[in-house]
């Protein structure tokens, strides 16, 4: 999926996360506080397409193309670890959990 498919700013934005956003919404730089990076993975989540389920390649593009920082596997993880994103117990499978 290309970044133009992607769903556009649905979060605001805290002045806080602002400062890790670039022109285009990119996140350039991984906070160092927990509660920061929820906010930046909430604010990539609200990015993602709904309704969609990726492989892990396509969803490492999905994020290789919302941040510059080149560590996209990280923001895989944390996504599923703090319950944003599921997976299929092969892992091979990955969409967005939606709130209740």
């Amino acid at each position: 999926m290309r970044a133009s498919a992607m769903n556009p700013l649905t979060l605001p934005v805290s002045e806080k996360l602002a400062r890790y956003l670039d022109a285009e919404g990119r996140l350039k730089g991984w906070p160092s506080r927990r509660t920061d990076q929820l906010e930046a993975l909430r604010y990539l989540t609200s990015r993602l397409p709904d309704g969609t389920e990726w492989s892990e390649r396509e969803l490492n593009e999905l994020l290789k193309a919302l941040h510059t920082f080149g560590d996209w596997a990280l923001l895989r993880r944390d996504l599923y670890d703090a319950r944003l994103i599921d997976r299929s117990p092969d892992g091979r499978r990955y969409w967005k959990v939606l709130p209740a």
